[in-house]
C-alpha cells in the first residue's frame, strides 16, 4: 500500500553529500503514527495489547563493542586515547564502506529524522539520522530533543548517522572484524553502522561524539541520570548497567531531568536526551510504576521484550536477552522536567551492585576519592548473567561508560573534580548490591532501605552526622541514619565470619589496585593515595 504522506518539514540540507540522491523515497521527519503505519506495514514489528510496538532486533539485543571504530585521522588522532576501547581503522576503510552502503542503499526507502542532542541551546548538537528503517526513525523521535516545524526548515546536521542494518561488510575485503561495523569519523562528522539493527548504536555513537567534543568546551560529559527536588537541589546517578540508576532517579517525589547522558556546564547540568531508554527486565508495576506505565502507552518501543498469547508483555522472561528494553518519549514520566535542565548538582551519587558484599550501602567520598571510584568504575556481575559467569566477577569501566568516552579517562575525572569542588558538590558511594555474605549467602540490598538512605544524603541530613572510617577502602560510613537498622551501615557487621569478610575484602582492594595500574601513569599522587590499601 502505497501513502501520501503530504510535504513535511525538512531542512534546505538533502542527502547529496551523503551520496543518497539517489535513494528511492525518502521519508522527512515523520510523525510517530506515521513511522508507526509504516514499520507495521514492513514488517518490523507488531503492537502490543496497549498499542505500544515490539520490535525484535536479531541476532543483536545489544551493543558490538568489538565492532566498534574510530577513523584515525590527522584533526583528532592525537586526542584519542586509542586502545581496545577506542580502536582505529584507517580513512581507506571507511571511505570503502562508505561507497558501499550508499550503493546499496541506491534503491531503498529511507527514513530521515532530524533532531537535537542536547537541552542546552549554547551546546546543542544538530544531529541527522538516516536509516533503512521505519522503528530507527522512532526510536531516534523517542530519544533525541525534537525541534518545532519552523525549527526543521532551519536545521543544519552538525553530525549524522547512517544506519543499514541489513546491509554487511565483507572483514577479508573491508578491514572489519565481522560482518558488522559503527564507524565513526571526526572529520567528516558522520556514524558508518551496519549489520545490526540493534537501536543502542544510534543513541550511543552520538553520545560518544558529545563526549570527545564538550570536555573541549569545559562541559562534562556525564553517564548518569539526574532529578531535582522542588527545592532546585539536583543530583545526578552514575552507574553501569543494573545498578539503579534509573530506577534511582525515576522518583515520583523529584523532578526527572533525564536517566542516562547530560552535560555540565557553567551554567548547570542538561539532559543530552528527549527521551528514556530503560531496561524491562523482572519489571513490576509496584515497585516502578512510572516506568511500567510507560510500556502500557501507543509510542512506547519495547525492544526484544516476549508477549504472551494476548501480545500483553512477559518481563520475567529472558529468553530473548536479559537485555530488554523500553524507549518513550521523557514526557511520558509525569514528573519529568519540561526544559531538560537543572542546577548544578548538591549531590553525586556513584552507584554500585557490588555482588561481594564488601562495600557500604552509603558512604562519603572525598574529592580524591571521587576521582579514584570515577575513574575505576566498578561494579560486579553474577552467576547467570552472562554465559560462562558462575561466580561474581568484578566489572570495572572507567567513568563508569568507558565503551562512549574517546578521551582519556583523566581528562572527565580532572573536569569532574573541579566542578566538584567549584560547586562544593558531595559525592556519594552507593551499593545497590549484596549485605550479609558475597552473591549466593548474602542478599541484596532492600530498595526501600537505599531509596531511604539516598533521601537522607541528597536532603542533607547526613552532612552533620558523625562518620566512621572503613579501613580497607577509606571510606567514611555515617553511624546513624533515620529508619535504618544501624548494623547494616558497617558491611562487616553483617557477616557472620568477620575473618571470610577481612579475606573477601582484601580480596576487592586487589582487584581495585590491578584495574588502577593502567592509569597509574597519568594520575596524580592524591588519586592513587586515594584508593584502598
Amino acid at each position: 500500500m502505497k501513502h501520501d504522506y503530504g510535504s513535511q518539514p525538512k531542512s534546505h540540507i538533502g542527502l547529496d553529500d551523503l551520496g543518497l540522491e539517489n535513494a528511492k523515497t525518502v521519508y522527512w521527519n515523520l510523525n510517530p503514527s506515521q513511522l508507526y503505519e509504516l514499520a507495521l506495514e514492513k514488517g518490523e514489528a507488531i503492537l502490543t495489547d496497549k498499542m505500544a510496538i515490539r520490535i525484535l532486533t536479531g541476532k543483536y539485543t545489544g551493543r558490538s563493542p568489538q565492532d566498534k571504530f574510530i577513523v584515525d585521522e590527522p584533526t583528532t588522532s592525537d586526542s584519542i586515547d586509542w586502545g581496545d576501547v577506542n580502536q582505529p581503522v584507517s580513512e581507506e576503510v571507511f571511505d570503502n564502506l562508505h561507497k558501499k552502503m550508499t550503493d546499496y542503499l541506491a534503491d531503498k526507502d529511507l527514513f530521515v529524522k532530524d533532531l537535537y542532542a542536547g537541552a542546552d541551546p549554547d551546546y546543542r548538537l544538530n544531529v541527522r539520522i538516516v536509516s533503512q528503517v521505519a522503528y530507527h526513525a522512532l526510536f531516534a523521535h523517542n530519544m533525541f530533543i525534537r525541534p518545532d516545524k519552523e525549527d526543521l526548515k532551519h536545521h543544519e546536521p552538525e553530525f549524522t548517522v547512517l544506519a543499514a542494518p541489513q546491509f554487511q561488510a565483507d572483514p577479508e575485503t573491508d578491514g572489519t572484524q565481522s560482518s558488522t561495523f559503527i564507524l565513526c569519523n571526526f572529520e567528516k562528522k558522520l556514524i558508518l553502522i551496519g549489520g545490526t539493527l540493534y537501536s543502542g548504536e544510534v543513541k550511543k555513537g552520538i553520545f560518544s561524539v558529545l563526549n570527545y567534543l564538550l570536555p573541549k568546551q569545559d562541559v562534562m560529559a556525564m553517564h548518569c541520570s539526574a532529578n531535582m527536588d522542588e527545592h532546585g537541589k539536583t543530583a545526578v546517578f552514575f552507574g553501569l548497567s543494573g545498578t539503579g540508576k534509573t530506577t534511582l532517579s525515576a522518583d515520583a517525589d523529584k523532578i526527572l531531568i533525564g536517566d542516562d547522558e547530560h552535560g555540565w556546564s557553567e551554567k548547570g547540568i542538561f539532559n543530552f536526551e528527549g527521551g528514556c531508554y530503560a531496561k524491562t527486565i523482572n519489571l513490576l508495576e509496584e515497585k516502578e510504576p512510572e516506568i511500567y506505565q510507560t510500556t502500557q502507552m501507543p509510542g512506547t518501543i519495547l525492544e526484544n521484550v516476549v508477549l504472551d498469547a494476548d501480545r500483553k508483555p512477559v518481563f520475567d522472561d529472558d529468553s530473548l536477552t536479559q537485555n530488554t528494553r523500553c524507549a518513550y518519549p521523557i514526557h511520558y514520566i509525569p514528573n519529568a522536567s519540561e526544559t531538560g535542565r537543572g542546577n548544578h548538582p548538591d549531590s553525586i551519587v556513584f552507584l554500585t551492585a557490588d555482588a561481594f558484599g564488601i562495600l557500604p550501602p552509603i558512604s562519603r567520598l572525598t574529592p580524591e576519592q571521587a576521582m579514584y571510584h570515577f575513574i575505576s568504575g566498578y561494579t560486579a556481575k553474577v552467576a547467570g548473567t552472562e554465559r560462562g559467569v558462575t561466580e561474581p566477577q568484578a566489572t570495572f569501566s572507567a567513568c563508569f561508560g568507558a565503551p562512549f568516552m574517546p578521551l582519556h579517562p583523566t581528562v572527565y575525572a580532572e573536569l569532574l573534580a573541579e566542578k566538584i569542588r567549584t560547586h562544593n558538590s558531595n559525592v556519594w558511594l552507593v551499593n545497590t548490591g549484596w549485605t550479609g555474605g558475597p552473591y549466593g549467602k548474602g542478599h541484596r540490598m532492600k530498595l526501600a532501605h537505599t531509596r531511604k538512605m539516598l533521601s537522607e544524603a541528597l536532603s542533607g541530613h547526613l552532612d552533620h552526622v558523625e562518620y566512621n572510617e572503613e579501613p580497607v577502602f577509606g571510606l567514611a560510613i555515617p553511624s546513624k541514619i533515620t529508619s535504618i537498622p544501624s548494623d547494616i551501615l558497617n558491611p562487616k557487621n553483617t557477616w557472620e565470619d568477620k575473618d571470610a569478610y577481612d579475606n573477601k575484602a582484601n580480596e576487592l582492594a586487589d582487584m581495585f589496585t590491578e584495574n588502577f595500574n593502567q592509569f597509574k601513569e597519568r594520575a596524580s599522587k592524591e588519586i592513587i593515595e586515594a584508593g584502598p590499601e
